[in-house]
């Protein structure tokens, strides 16, 4: 005889489970468009979403085609109690050279589609004409990432380190008289401008994702990966590290805030000053203690 604490347990077992797997779907960060990649923040996280959302929907109708005719043969022609053995079928050439067929025109299909993409999804757009505009002519530090084709576009280097992120804002340094720029955990940029990143790290292996923005790419110590956006509107968009890089790896979170250009050029001078006045000060604490 069966206990009847198992039943019990069973089912307090399939509760847990699909409490848990409730609480996972209705969580913002775990549901992110729920079917597919988030975006809304830039066009190459949009392209991302509508390839995938494609390629996703030829495989549903496939699963669905696969699965309703592995049914259908199962009801139709399964053994019946008293019934004539069913026959033996050794193929049938017409049928399988059609679905060989078909299979390969579903996959140049997807790849014609995903090659169409892959350049706008890959390669810098211009800024807008709204934009910001003082980057024209910045020279990029890799030919592996293609300029916007009038090459007006803010790049930033990306550091990762346990556990923050350091943006330096190479490509803003003629806003502020060739001094140096740069800001920790928060990366501020102007809307309507293309941002090209560059991504290292200084330690071990991150990975820099702001799911609405795309472009997902790991930091890596001494290799240099590149990807970029472009903002249209105002807004603070969020993110974290998405590669285990130690014991605090879930607090390396990110975020990315854009602000109309005219705001950004007067964060930069603001930045620039608080980072001189934070130079000063520690130059004023290194003397008094040399005094004392």
């Amino acid at each position: 005889m069966i206990p009847r604490a198992l039943p019990r347990r069973r089912a307090l077992i399939l509760a847990l489970v699909g409490a848990a797997a409730l609480l996972l779907a209705l969580a913002p960060v775990a549901s992110a468009d729920w079917f597919s990649p988030e975006s809304g923040g830039s066009p190459n996280a949009n392209d991302i979403d509508t390839l995938y959302k494609i390629v996703m929907y030829i495989g549903i109708v496939i699963f669905f085609l696969v699965e309703g005719l592995l049914l259908y043969s199962v009801i139709k022609f399964r053994r019946r109690r008293y019934g004539a053995e069913p026959a033996m079928v050794h193929g049938n050439t017409p049928l399988e050279v059609g679905w060989t067929i078909g299979a390969a025109l579903i996959v140049a299909i997807i790849a014609a589609i995903t090659f169409i993409y892959l350049p706008r999804i890959k390669n810098p757009p211009n800024s807008s004409a709204n934009g910001l505009q003082q980057f024209a002519g910045e020279e990029f530090a890799s030919v592996e990432q293609p300029k916007p084709p009038n090459g007006k576009a803010l790049r930033i280097n990306v550091v990762g380190q346990q556990y923050i992120w350091r943006y330096d804002y190479i490509g803003a340094q003629r806003l502020t008289e060739n001094r140096p720029v740069y800001a920790y955990y928060q990366m501020v940029v102007p809307t309507n401008t293309t941002v090209v990143l560059q991504i290292n790290s200084s330690d071990v292996a991150h990975s820099w994702w702001i799911p609405k923005l795309g472009g997902k790419q790991d930091a890596i110590p001494g290799h240099n990966n590149y990807t970029w956006f472009k903002i249209s509107k105002p807004g603070v968009y969020k993110g974290q590290c998405a590669e285990l890089c130690g014991n605090n790896h879930a607090d390396m979170l990110a975020e990315v805030r854009a602000i109309p250009p005219d705001q950004f050029k007067a964060w930069l001078v603001s930045q620039r000053q608080a980072i001189l006045q934070s130079q000063q000060a520690l130059a004023a604490q290194r003397k008094a203690g040399e005094g004392q």
